[in-house]
């Protein structure tokens, strides 16, 4: 921060509100909470006195300066929005009314942000290990340096500028990401529906169809308990198969050669809590012994009838095009109805036609993929970009 600006002592323009109100058991009252990493001060819930455990609670006035006793050192501190106004706050987040005639909230909202005024949190935080709190007294001594109002109000203007600026690249680019999914799904509509010579056998009469093992293997990350099993959370919603994070699990010879897979086996999730993720497929391509988990069905084609490249691209377009909707049971868990599944007509054009698709669609992947990769820089810049913009401006250089 600025050296050219008189420090102040944050006691001097921050005095602890101590408002206080009554529950009343019918009424409803809105809570608030603070994100950490000055990601904002939030909603948390609306609930009825009558089940809130405390008879009084703090209130939460708009323009207040707010933060967490125990994550302020984690960048849990903010200024209260107007929309939370007169909302409800326990004593672990103290709110403080600003001295408006000598710092303005939003200047406060923006400077509480940098990395600079959470290590002035984080000093005046103390506690032995996961009982760290911030001492409001040692926070309150902390010196900011303070440039006069004038000067407050041209800092924010900038910064709100060249924030908005960010939050317009933000929405291009999530734009730009959704036409390219867009781009690559229509695109895939369009080359497998022009398939020549194909036929639609249902899915049962070109590929073996086997649910997996049911066991145990939520916390089984020792490979001396036996063999490595795949899991729903190794299939990615891309189609590809990770298998860094394992589960391992003791099997019989004969379950071992029940459910262990072979390369060109196909994965398929068939059950989540998470409807987007049922019929995620990937082409298990790995040498060793693996079993694969309940909640995922190997299907294992026909190879003289259908390619596992292609079988693998036609069940992800479809999940990705909502045709497995209508086989799913929402119960707790989304999944496919087991006995349906195998009743999908599945185009299945020539070995030689299968190929060439494959070949089409997997370069047009490669190109979105680099796309992809370039957008992530981009985000990766754009996050690096604020925090650059407040360093600078609360050092006197904007």
């Amino acid at each position: 921060m600025s050296k050219e600006w008189p420090p102040v002592k944050l006691g001097e323009v921050l005095g602890r509100s101590e408002e206080t109100i009554e529950l009343q058991p019918e009424v409803a009252y809105r809570q608030i909470t603070v994100k950490l990493w000055g990601k904002g001060v939030v909603l948390r819930g609306v609930l009825t006195g009558a089940e809130i455990a405390a008879s009084r609670q703090m209130v939460a006035r708009r323009g207040q300066f707010i933060l967490s006793r125990i994550d302020a050192r984690n960048g849990a501190l903010g200024i209260v929005p107007d929309e939370l106004d007169e909302a409800i706050v326990t004593n672990d987040f103290p709110t403080f009314n600003v001295v408006e005639n000598r710092l303005l909230p939003t200047y406060l909202g923006w400077m509480c942000r940098t990395a600079s005024f959470v290590e002035e949190c984080k000093r005046a935080s103390e506690g032995t290990t996961n009982r760290v709190r911030l001492q409001e007294g040692k926070f309150l001594a902390r010196e900011i340096p303070l440039p006069p109002l004038v000067e407050q109000r041209r800092v924010v203007a900038q910064i709100e500028e060249l924030a908005a600026q960010i939050h317009e690249a933000r929405t291009l680019r999530r734009t730009s990401e959704l036409e390219t999914a867009a781009f690559l799904q229509a695109a895939k509509r369009m080359v497998l529906s022009t398939a020549k010579n194909g036929k639609r056998p249902k899915l049962k009469k070109i590929a073996d169809l086997r649910y997996g093992i049911s066991a145990p293997i939520s916390n089984a990350t020792d490979p001396a308990l036996g063999q490595p099993i795949i899991r729903m959370a190794n299939i990615s919603l891309d189609g590809d198969l990770d298998l860094t994070d394992m589960r391992y699990i003791p099997a019989s010879p004969e379950k071992q050669k029940e459910f262990s897979l072979q390369r060109g086996d196909l994965l398929l999730n068939w059950r989540s809590g998470s409807a987007q993720h049922v019929g995620k497929t990937a082409i298990f391509d790995h040498e060793g012994e693996y079993l694969f988990a309940s909640f995922l069905l190997r299907i294992r084609p026909v190879r003289e009838i259908v390619l596992p490249e292609f079988l693998k691209l036609t069940l992800n377009f479809m999940r990705a095009e909502g045709v497995f909707l209508d086989a799913q049971r929402f119960q707790v868990n989304t999944k496919l109805n087991a006995s349906e599944f195998g009743e999908f007509e599945i185009s299945v054009p020539l070995l030689p036609e299968q190929r060439r698709i494959v070949a089409e669609l997997d370069a047009l992947q490669a190109e979105v993929d680099a796309l992809k990769r370039l957008q992530a820089e981009t985000a990766a810049e754009l996050d690096a970009l604020l925090p650059s913009i407040l360093d600078k401006a609360f050092k006197g250089e904007l």
